[in-house]
């Protein structure tokens, strides 16, 4: 037993403790460093627990929605600033007496009314009316004209503004001025009623050839900036709190239901208690987060080591799960401390989803478990956030069966998105008594949610290109024998084509039985004799007209052609962009046995020599995982099978045992992890399959006369 653990133990080595360690440090500086409430409330619920009293003076913090209505009602009443510019009236009040000079000279000399009047007392009038008209344009832009109309005036929400005039600051109604167009009104009705002799009215007609728009503008600016600051200084001024609990003072009794007022006391009792002890005993607190973070990473070592050792061998699969782990806890840290969005926006079963693909089902739940169990310590309502995100990660998992149909995909996201809506209800309806007390918008999180999830299907090819996996998309796609490779396999080397047709078909109906990736097997039993395309016709398969080429060569050398379509098969694998996982079964197909046939007739033609058997034996490494074993034991039955003269059941019962049997004693098998069990159900597929495909025919026993 100790030396079991001690094996296990070493296939971590330093490099992946460093990179478990690192996401434990990492994960652990997420976590808040304040303390924890001891107790559960919800509003409108009996209170659980023993009679609680005020442990210190604390305020009464105001909600979220009190605070959110005092802010816009000071944003709606706060007066707005605005600056006088004196530049606007000079400039107008210039521009109309040159150009009243000029209609009045036109007026004048157009108006018979007027010819029997003196020049003398025309230029008095003239001078008299310019005055008069001038003193109301000055009057006018003394009090100030805005640029708004009188429509956006009267949408004011409040009638007063401030008036900054150099460096003063001046409390106005709005009434109290004019809009460019009540300021053209004004004039215009002043005018008509100079006070001038009666006699001189006449000289009035002149204001009818008179166009005020010219002189008219807004001299009142909306200080932006001012207001803002302004509006500033109020809002920073809201109180956040309303009352105060003195110590020892009754907060709740046991029993008592959570009414708002007291549930609100008892959320400024949580704040104040969890900012107070963060304070006071940050190193204990985050002494208790390592403890807890330490155990739910222990948690996933001790599963790996047990039921996925391959993922703590392989940096590339164990940096992904530690990516996913830190990934999910950092969107939700910074989500629940900026507080901008609800946390049900966060698609957490999108890891499941992605583990399954790359791995299987059973690392894809723990892995979404240990997450949701880490991100639990971060949010409000933990209980319910963890059972809703549980419930919706099996869901997705049991659901998404086929991740390269995009139909699949959008039928996984439709059951979570409605597992979530129907659990919150159901949450909504026993915390609030009717599912109607829900408002809507946690159904907006969620949709928003599944989409996110949908993008998981464009992720996919980029986790393969930088972790090196392999999904099942890109098996079907490797899996096309149209493929430049497998075509010119074809073409090349048509035996070993048909070959790998059929151990394609034979390993696949095995992993079928047993259990695995029956698309990675498939595509890795086209591929493992592609290094035969280097030398098609030194191969049976592929020789035709009874011609064999080995008849020229001597058996070490012809063995040597037979072991090099291994190497070969790696580089053409390597040349083509083939994924690694396609290469192991090129590399691992033959193990580590002999060309048993060159190797026998080299120890019959050299008897009484010791015959160097490294000549005859294939380099290697032995199958590493359950499909390439598999692979690895249909190439063998079907390459035999083709030797079979007389097929019978009972012959190929008798190949299949005697195959696998030698390749079991040989150790060929011992890193994959395939039990007895299977190699007993992997002999009754293949013997069924062979009986199939050469129609065996059955000895029925002799009929006694």
């Amino acid at each position: 037993m100790q030396k079991g653990w001690k094996h296990r133990f070493t296939l971590i080595n330093f490099m992946r403790f460093l990179y478990i360690f690192g996401a434990f440090v990492a994960v652990l500086l997420l976590f808040p460093h304040g303390g924890k409430f001891g107790y559960e409330f919800r509003n409108g619920k009996p209170w659980m627990h023993d009679d609680l009293y005020a442990p210190f003076d604390f305020p009464v913090y105001k909600t979220e929605t009190e605070l959110v209505q005092e802010r816009n009602n000071i944003l709606k009443n706060a007066k707005h600033f605005y600056r006088l510019d004196s530049t606007i009236s000079v400039a107008s009040v210039g521009k109309f007496r040159s150009d009243f000079r000029n209609i009045w000279d036109g007026y004048i000399n157009q108006s018979v009314n007027v010819q029997y009047i003196s020049t003398k007392h025309k230029d008095a009038v003239k001078k008299t009316i310019i005055s008069r008209a001038v003193d109301i344009l000055n009057e006018i832009y003394a009090k100030g004209i805005f640029e708004k109309s009188n429509l956006e005036i009267e949408r004011e929400s409040n009638s007063e503004f401030s008036l900054v005039v150099g460096n003063k600051i001046y409390d106005y109604n709005y009434t109290d001025v004019y809009t460019k167009v009540s300021a053209i009104d004004y004039l215009k009705r002043k005018v008509e009623k100079l006070d001038i002799s009666v006699k001189d009215t006449v000289f009035l007609n002149v204001f009818k050839y008179v166009d005020f728009q010219p002189y008219i503008k807004p001299n009142l600016f909306f200080d932006d900036g001012l207001t803002q600051k302004y509006k500033t200084e109020l809002l920073s001024n809201i109180s956040l709190t309303h009352g105060l609990v003195q110590a020892g003072e009754r907060i709740v009794s046991q029993g008592e239901v959570i009414s708002p007022d007291v549930f609100q006391e008892l959320e400024s009792l949580k704040r104040e208690y969890e900012n107070k002890l963060g304070s006071r005993k940050t190193f204990a607190i985050m002494f208790g987060n390592a403890i807890l973070v330490f155990s739910l990473f222990v948690l996933l070592v001790l599963f790996l080591l047990n039921f996925r050792p391959e993922v703590l061998k392989e940096t590339s699969k164990l940096l992904f799960i530690l990516m996913m782990i830190l990934l999910m806890v950092f969107i939700t840290s910074y989500v629940v401390r900026k507080d901008v969005f609800n946390i049900y926006i966060i698609p957490l079963v999108i890891v499941p989803i992605f583990i399954k693909t790359f791995f299987d089902s059973r690392l894809a739940l723990f892995v979404h478990m240990l997450i949701i169990f880490m991100i639990g310590f971060l949010v409000p309502n933990s209980f319910e956030f963890v059972f809703i995100n549980f419930a919706a990660g099996v869901v997705a998992i049991i659901s998404l069966t086929n991740f390269y149909r995009r139909g699949r995909l959008f039928l996984t996201v439709s059951l979570v998105y409605v597992t979530y809506v129907l659990l919150h209800l159901g949450l909504v309806t026993v915390e609030e008594g009717t599912p109607l007390a829900e408002k809507g918008t946690t159904f907006l999180w969620f949709a928003i949610n599944a989409l996110l999830l949908l993008a998981s299907y464009q992720l996919v090819y980029l986790f393969e290109k930088l972790f090196g996996f392999l999904s099942d998309a890109t098996l079907i796609e490797l899996s096309d024998t149209n493929l430049d490779l497998l075509r010119k396999l074809a073409e090349v080397a048509p035996g070993t084509f048909q070959h790998s047709l059929q151990v394609a078909n034979l390993a696949e109906s095995a992993v079928m039985q047993v259990g695995g990736n029956t698309l990675l097997v498939r595509a890795g039993a086209l591929y493992h004799d592609i290094g035969k395309m280097a030398n098609p016709f030194y191969f049976v398969e592929n020789q035709v007209n009874d011609y064999n080429p080995h008849r020229n060569l001597d058996y070490a050398e012809s063995a040597k052609i037979i072991i090099n379509h291994v190497t070969e098969g790696v580089k053409i694998a390597k040349k083509a962009g083939l994924p690694q996982q396609i290469i192991d079964f090129i590399q691992t197909h033959h193990g580590t046995s002999k060309v048993r046939y060159f190797f026998q007739k080299q120890r019959d033609k050299y008897s009484d020599e010791e015959v160097d058997a490294k000549q005859f034996t294939y380099p290697g490494p032995k199958p590493m995982s359950k499909e390439t074993a598999i692979v690895m034991m249909s190439d063998t039955i079907e390459a035999a099978s083709r030797s079979l003269k007389d097929i019978t059941a009972a012959k190929i019962d008798e190949l299949v045992e005697t195959l696998i049997t030698r390749q079991q004693n040989e150790g060929q098998f011992e890193n994959a992890d395939v039990t007895f069990k299977e190699l007993t159900d992997i002999k009754s597929i293949f013997k069924r399959k062979l009986e199939n495909i050469y129609h065996a025919r059955i000895e029925y026993p002799k009929e006694s006369n």
